[in-house]
């Protein structure tokens, strides 16, 4: 059942950058496999940045330094997956917009598994 709530999410993702690249201008995606594949490579890159840096400056965390780091992620997401096109414009606007709608409709990843269980060892 996990697995398939991993798939669901990331579907989930995927409609919504599909939202994204309708509404915000300098960010399109070509369809829903490469907004599918983006939501992946998005997650990957995500969990690596988390990775080399640590918490303060994942992309999924709060604050400016979060926004930021989602921003780049998105930005750099586009030379891994065909049929994205993103400007640095497009890729802080896209962030803004997933930021809002993420309030309203948390969206996480298999990367954001077992997070809590980290936070709460420690």
């Amino acid at each position: 059942m996990r697995f398939l709530g991993h798939v669901v999410r990331f579907i989930v993702a995927a409609f919504v950058l599909m939202f994204v690249g309708w509404i915000v201008p300098n960010f399109a995606v070509g369809g829903f496999w490469s907004a599918l594949f983006l939501a992946l490579v998005i997650a990957v890159l995500g969990w690596i940045v988390e990775g080399i840096f640590g918490k303060r400056i994942t992309p999924f965390g709060r604050g400016i330094v979060g926004f930021l780091a989602s921003a780049a992620v998105i930005w750099l997401a586009q030379f891994i997956v065909g049929g994205v096109s993103v400007t640095i414009v497009g890729a802080i606007l896209a962030a803004l917009v997933i930021g809002i709608i993420d309030l309203f409709i948390p969206i996480a990843t298999p990367f954001d598994a077992g997070r809590g269980n980290r936070e709460e060892a420690r």
